[in-house]
């Protein structure tokens, strides 16, 4: 395995390890763990029992971990956390340059994608997706992707366009003296975009905010604690790396553009990762103690407003 790839795992999980539970309590118990796919090589890092096609590669102190190979399996642009090995989830993930991504971004990806590990891990998540009844009988998960929503409907197109436009003005003027009344026009026009949803597709909208969208909000949570982090003279000297606060003005002018540059009619279901970014951000500014409910309370975020 790269060296440049273990310093950025490492960098990862001690970003969590420092940050992780004030974000979310509890996610520091979860187990980071991570397969990483390269071109022809699956390492894997610090999964409890690996299965018996993988062997040991070594013994790692830059990690504090045993590594493990096999044969490549997965497709080596992946970005994706699920159950890949024994039943564990893992961090399945291509390296920066198959991913598009330099060392930066791609540790911070990292780290939504343990958000992902903590919340497939609550005891009852599977269920409870189950019970949404929008799989259509699929049991490999692929539904979450291929979703029939009405992305192409005129009269949802045309108010989405008015629900994000709303969102982001209410999160420009977040600490300005405008904001309750830019809330409420947001909110308003969430509503409607709502109303114009049956049931299952709303549903499907409310699961892809909480579990996706949120996981883009954690990112710039991270990003937010990393102000005044010293990264690792390793991690700095990666020949792409940028400071972690530079890269935090660079994510937050890419998320809040996003939710009126992105069409729904073409981005589809990616358009869903800033509205979630961004509600969080109101989440945090009206009700700071929301995501003691994320878990318990799950998928329909606007509840959380209500303290």
């Amino acid at each position: 395995m790269r060296y440049e790839d273990k310093i950025r795992i490492r960098e990862a999980i001690t970003i969590s390890n420092q940050f992780g539970d004030p974000i979310w309590k509890g996610i520091n118990d979860i187990p980071f763990v991570v397969l990483l796919v390269t071109d022809s090589v699956e390492f894997l890092i610090n999964h409890p029992y690996p299965s018996d096609d993988f062997k040991l590669s070594e013994n790692d102190s830059l990690l504090k971990t045993r590594i493990f190979y096999r044969a490549r399996r997965f497709p080596n642009w992946y970005l994706a956390t699920f159950p890949a090995v024994n039943g564990v989830n893992c961090i399945v993930v291509g390296t920066p340059e198959n991913t598009g991504k330099k060392s930066t971004d791609w540790t911070i990806t990292l780290l939504h994608e343990h958000f992902h590990q903590y919340e497939y891990s609550y005891p009852d998540y599977f269920q409870s997706v189950d019970k949404l009844g929008l799989s259509g009988g699929d049991q490999t998960g692929m539904w979450q992707l291929n979703y029939a929503f009405p992305y192409d409907s005129l009269v949802i197109v045309n108010q989405y366009k008015k629900y994000t436009g709303a969102l982001q003005k209410a999160l420009l003027h977040i600490n300005g003296s405008s904001f309750k009344k830019d809330f409420r026009a947001y909110f308003a026009e969430r509503n409607k975009f709502k109303k114009l949803l049956n049931e299952a597709d709303y549903r499907y909208f409310s699961f892809q905010i909480w579990q996706e969208g949120i996981a883009r909000y954690t990112e710039y949570k991270f990003l937010q604690a990393l102000d005044s982090y010293t990264p690792s003279k390793e991690m700095a000297g990666l020949n792409d790396f940028i400071s972690f606060p530079a890269y935090k003005e660079e994510f937050w002018l890419k998320e809040k553009s996003s939710l009126i540059k992105l069409k729904l009619e073409v981005d589809k279901r990616v358009c869903f990762y800033a509205i979630g970014f961004s509600e969080g951000l109101l989440l945090d500014k009206l009700n700071p103690d929301w995501r003691n409910r994320f878990l318990t309370d799950k998928f329909f975020i606007e509840k959380y407003f209500k303290k």
